[in-house]
C-alpha cells in the first residue's frame, strides 16, 4: 500500500515537473519589445511580438530590449568656452534602439556610453564657441549633437532622434554681469518707447493746430466771400431800384405829357412842361442845364409878356 501511494506521488512530481519545463519553454514577447536569445552561448534569433519556444536548458533569453523612444536626463556637464568661460550645461537625449542584436552586443552599458559621447560632443561644440554665441545658438548645438551622436551610435543599434540642451549655466559673475546689462537694455527700451511717445504726441498736437488753423482760414475766407455776394446782391438790388424808379418817373411824365397832349395843349405848354421836366431832372444839384433853342426863345417870349402886362396896369 505505502508503495502505490509512493508510486503515485512520484508520478504526481514528475508531472508537475514536466508542467512546469513546459511552461519555462513557453515565451510571450510583449507589444513595443524585443528579445534575443542564445543557443549554448551564440546568438540564435531576436524575437519579436507574439508566442515562441525555447528549448530548455541549451536556449535562453540573453537581452529583453524596449523599442519605445526613450528619454535620458543626464547631469550638468562642466564646458568651456572658446573666450575661456566655465559653464555648466545638462542635456536630455531622446533615442530608440533600431537593432537589438547591435544593442545587446555592441557596447557593455548602452546608457553610459551615450553619456559619456553626449558630454565629449558638447565639450568640443562649445570650445569652438564664444559665451554670447553659445547662448544664443540652441537649435545649432542641438542639431550639431543630434548629427555627431546619431552617427556614433549607429554601430550599438540605437538610434539618437534629438538632442536638447535643459539649462546653460554661466558662472555667478557673468549671470549678474547678464543680469545688469538686461536691465539696462530694458531702461534703454524704455527711454526710446518714453521718446517716441513724446515725439508722436508732440506730432499730433502740431497736426491738429495746423488743421485748426486751416478750418479757420476756410472759415473766414468762406465769411469773406458771404459777406461779398451780400454786398453784392444789396447793390444789385440798389441799382435795380434806382433803375425801376427812374423808369417809373419817366413813365409818369411821358403819361402827363401824353396827357396835354390829347386834352388840346398847344406847342408852347408843351415846351414849358418840358422845362419844367428838366428843373426836375436837376433836382437842385446841377450847375449847368443846356436847354433847347426853341425852349429858350418860349422862355423869353414869357418874360416879355409879363413886362407888358406891368407896364399896363
Amino acid at each position: 500500500m505505502e508503495g502505490i501511494i509512493g508510486g503515485v506521488f512520484f508520478l504526481f512530481f514528475l508531472l508537475f515537473v514536466l508542467i512546469v519545463l513546459l511552461a519555462s519553454c513557453i515565451k510571450i514577447v510583449p507589444q513595443a519589445h524585443a528579445y534575443v536569445v542564445e543557443r549554448l552561448g551564440a546568438y540564435q534569433s531576436t524575437w519579436s511580438v507574439g508566442l515562441h519556444w525555447k528549448w530548455p536548458i541549451i536556449d535562453k533569453v540573453a537581452k529583453r530590449v524596449l523599442l519605445k523612444e526613450q528619454v535620458v536626463d543626464f547631469a550638468p556637464q562642466p564646458v568651456i568656452t572658446k573666450d575661456n568661460v566655465t559653464m555648466r550645461i545638462d542635456t536630455i537625449v531622446f533615442f530608440q534602439i533600431t537593432d537589438p542584436k547591435l544593442y545587446a552586443y555592441g557596447v557593455e552599458n548602452p546608457i553610459m556610453a551615450i553619456e559619456n559621447l553626449t558630454a565629449t560632443t558638447l565639450r568640443n561644440i562649445i570650445g569652438d564657441m564664444e559665451l554670447d554665441q553659445t547662448l544664443n545658438s540652441r537649435e545649432v548645438i542641438n542639431s550639431k549633437m543630434s548629427t555627431t551622436l546619431d552617427v556614433a551610435t549607429d554601430p550599438w543599434g540605437i538610434k539618437i532622434n534629438r538632442v536638447e540642451l535643459k539649462n546653460i549655466i554661466p558662472p555667478a559673475g557673468i549671470q549678474d554681469a547678464m543680469e545688469k546689462q538686461m536691465k539696462a537694455e530694458r531702461e534703454r527700451r524704455e527711454a526710446i518707447l518714453r521718446a517716441e511717445g513724446e515725439k508722436k504726441s508732440t506730432v499730433l498736437v502740431a497736426e491738429g493746430q495746423k488743421e485748426s488753423a486751416i478750418l479757420e482760414a476756410q472759415a473766414e475766407k468762406e465769411a469773406a466771400i458771404l459777406r461779398a455776394e451780400a454786398q453784392k446782391e444789396k447793390m444789385i438790388r440798389e441799382a435795380e431800384g434806382q433803375a425801376e424808379a427812374i423808369l417809373k418817373v419817366q413813365q409818369a411824365n411821358a403819361d402827363g405829357i401824353k396827357m396835354i397832349k390829347d386834352a388840346g395843349a398847344d406847342e408852347a405848354v408843351l415846351q414849358i412842361k418840358s422845362l419844367e421836366a428838366f428843373a426836375k431832372a436837376a433836382n437842385g444839384q446841377a450847375t449847368k442845364i443846356i436847354i433847347p433853342s426853341e425852349i429858350q426863345g418860349l422862355a423869353g417870349l414869357a418874360t416879355s409878356m409879363k413886362e407888358v402886362m406891368k407896364d399896363t396896369k
